[in-house]
């Protein structure tokens, strides 16, 4: 009688490929039982098996298995076995210097985002996006509350999506990057501004005694600001972690609409500034309009911009390669040079003159930054009548260049 594998009890099966008796279980089944490769295919396979009679079946599962008894004490074991495992997996990565400047270096980040918050844009009224842009607006209508706070009442709801969407190591740096940079701001706020009441006003002439006040000077604070801000997202950003905010908005815009990093989030605090606009511009919500508000819109959208470009330059990096298209007709002292002095290799592409007609080989050829003057040197030496095109090479794969990034890695661009 064929057994009927839909019904037969799913913790049997399970059973079977957790103690590592997959190739046993067969042997002992055959010739009745198939076996197809793969240990993922082991319950699909018993379901779509009809010739496999139930003696058969149940003898390979009682000789890999032994009596209840032996099944219980080694489920009991394998539970243990599997806990162990899981502390292990979670206590291993701290004993590596990795870890800690992973960590270290987040938040270093968000030290410095905040600084760039407190001293150069919270003050002047810059609204840069971000929930802390939204907490500089609301901070104008609701002046006993803290930038900071705010960003806590924003980051908690976008923490939780960003652990379901990214995952739980995802999820905690996010938290802890999220929870460390709000109360940095509130802490290093009180302590730049002599009392209470000018943490409310933040007038910037009471900033640090009246040290740092460029008030005078709007661009320029704005542009010190966003690259203050920049270079610490940049480099939270560059751990897998997020300070929150628009961040997540932003990551998740890349991962299922396939927009870019920097421009999701230039896009993201669009909808911010244009509140603050509306708030510190047009008094809405405060009644008291500030003349400069369509100036300070303005020095915003810049603080967004060069914020945006800063952090592309942090993850992606400058175009350090250069791309090189060589035609000449001393092939073997270029490939000497090349793999030899060089140390590195090139490939041919068949081409062909449009004038002579006549066919050749053109080397295609990628060399850093340092080494391209280097490389056109040699080549006027071997071959003065030699053409060469030089190019950059935004970004380059492979051996002796950049790693493939992973699946779910942050691309600025």
């Amino acid at each position: 009688r064929a057994i009927n594998l839909r019904s037969f009890p799913i913790n049997y099966t399970l059973f079977v490929t957790s103690i590592g008796k997959y190739n046993e279980f067969f042997r002992i089944a055959k010739p009745e039982c198939k076996k197809r490769s793969g240990r993922r295919a082991f319950r699909k396979n018993l379901l779509s098996l009809h010739t496999c009679s139930s003696a058969a079946f149940r003898e390979g599962f009682r000789t890999v298995s032994g009596t209840r008894a032996e099944r219980g004490t080694t489920k009991n074991q394998l539970k243990l076995s599997d806990y162990m495992m899981k502390t292990k997996a979670f206590l291993e990565p701290m004993g590596s210097w990795a870890w800690w400047r992973s960590w270290i270096l987040i938040f270093f980040g968000c030290s410095v985002m905040g600084t760039g918050f407190v001293l150069f844009v919270n003050p002047y009224n810059f609204v840069p996006g971000g929930v802390y842009g939204m907490g500089i607006v609301l901070h104008n209508i609701f002046p006993s509350i803290q930038v900071g706070t705010f960003g806590y009442m924003f980051d908690i709801p976008l923490m939780i999506i960003a652990m379901l969407v990214f995952g739980g190591q995802f999820g905690t740096r996010t938290v802890l990057a999220a929870l460390f940079t709000p109360g940095f701001m509130n802490v290093l706020t009180r302590l730049v501004y002599p009392d209470a009441a000018a943490v409310e006003s933040l007038d910037p002439s009471l900033l640090l005694g009246g040290r740092l006040d460029l008030s005078n000077d709007l661009l320029l604070t704005c542009v010190i600001g966003a690259v203050v801000i920049g270079v610490g997202q940049g480099i939270v950003v560059r751990q897998q972690a997020t300070t929150g905010g628009t961040d997540i908005v932003a990551m998740l815009l890349q991962k299922y609409a396939g927009i870019k990093f920097s421009t999701g989030i230039f896009l993201a605090d669009g909808f911010v500034v244009l509140s603050g606009l509306v708030v510190i511009g047009f008094g809405l919500g405060t009644g008291d309009a500030d003349p400069k508000g369509w100036m300070l819109t303005l020095y915003s959208l810049i603080t967004i911009y060069i914020t945006s470009r800063v952090i592309a330059y942090m993850l992606n990096g400058a175009s350090y390669d250069k791309l090189l298209f060589i035609i000449s007709n001393r092939h073997e002292d270029l490939k000497r040079f090349i793999i030899e002095d060089l140390d590195r290799s090139a490939t041919y592409i068949k081409a062909k003159g449009m004038y002579t007609d006549a066919p050749r080989d053109m080397i295609f050829l990628v060399v850093s930054r340092k080494e391209v003057h280097l490389v056109q040197h040699q080549i006027r030496e071997i071959d003065p009548r030699a053409f060469v095109v030089v190019t950059d090479a935004y970004e380059t794969f492979g051996e002796g260049f950049k790693q493939f990034p992973d699946k779910n890695s942050i691309q600025a661009e």
